[in-house]
């Protein structure tokens, strides 16, 4: 079940702009507009004058692609992703709001796989607003909103998550993005970090259990699942395409997940790894409170 679309009152427009000449043979468009997929989904695309873009759906409010100025892609969605708003986007800067993983409701909760409010625009950014619906209430009834705005500059991506807590009542909540990144290659990858000497919990030992990162960076060549707690300072190396990206949690988000389905061809294993940004342990909002997560994707030079 999805929520309507809309715009809610006294949001700014969507107007197409006017296209602005850097160069005798480049145009570059500056703005937020929606935009329609071929699957029927409503997306944001973002633009800045620099070159750089960026794709929001309006479903999950997820984040499916950002180019740099230079063209390069940063964010995956997986071969088996499912477009046309039937199940969560399998890639992008996926939503797992109020629940990581599994718990007293489905699978990460239900944020990825509801439709967002557009609330505001405002040159190449956008603001996307979730409250609760009847959906939503037959699972957690709690009084809410959520707002996630995206801003593309020439030089990063930044978004905000900001959960505010409209009732009473205290309640409790997890968050992360289930941030997919697209590589050239596993073999290409190496994700610097503050690793060495963390503590992680490893998904998939029977039972999962603590362990201890003895590497000061990390190179895939297995299956992972792993929650590496108060580790939230990676950067995605890729010698494949030449460039990093800086994973810069500047708020909120204390943890990272790293997950990659390795092997897995159906999912198209080597062509993507999850670094996530995540608050893992549980959350406590009182009545009017409100928790803000930071993230910044700042691509790079090796």
């Amino acid at each position: 079940m999805r929520t309507t679309l809309a715009l809610v009152a006294g949001a700014t427009a969507f107007q197409r702009p006017q296209l602005r000449t850097r160069a005798p043979a480049l145009q570059a468009r500056a703005g937020a507009y929606l935009e329609k997929d071929a699957g029927g989904l409503y997306y944001v695309d973002l633009q800045h004058e620099s070159g750089a873009s960026a794709k929001v759906f309006v479903f999950g409010a997820d984040v499916t692609s950002y180019k740099d100025a230079g063209g390069t892609e940063f964010i995956a969605v997986r071969p088996d992703a499912k477009m046309d708003g039937s199940k969560p986007i399998s890639g992008g800067l996926s939503h797992c709001f109020p629940q990581f993983g599994p718990g007293a409701i489905q699978q990460h909760g239900f944020a990825r796989n509801v439709d967002w409010d557009v609330v505001a625009t405002s040159g190449s950014s956008a603001t996307f607003r979730l409250t609760p619906s009847d959906y939503t209430k037959d699972m957690w009834d709690n009084d809410f909103c959520v707002d996630f705005t995206v801003s593309l500059t020439a030089a990063s991506l930044d978004t905000k998550m900001e959960v505010r807590n409209t009732g009473t009542s205290s309640w409790d909540f997890q968050a992360a993005l289930h941030s997919y990144f697209d590589v050239s290659s596993l073999e290409n990858i190496e994700v610097a970090g503050s690793f060495a000497g963390a503590t992680y919990l490893d998904k998939l030992l029977d039972p999962p259990s603590d362990q201890t990162e003895a590497r000061k960076a990390l190179t895939i060549s297995e299956e992972y699942d792993r929650v590496y707690k108060g580790v939230n300072d990676c950067t995605l190396k890729d010698s494949g395409k030449g460039k990093a990206l800086a994973i810069n949690n500047n708020a909120g988000w204390k943890d990272t997940v790293v997950w990659s389905p390795y092997g897995d061809e159906g999912m198209g294993f080597d062509s993507f790894l999850c670094v996530e940004s995540a608050a893992f342990d549980a959350q406590t909002l009182e009545g009017g409170a409100s928790w803000v997560g930071e993230l910044s994707l700042v691509p790079g030079g090796l």
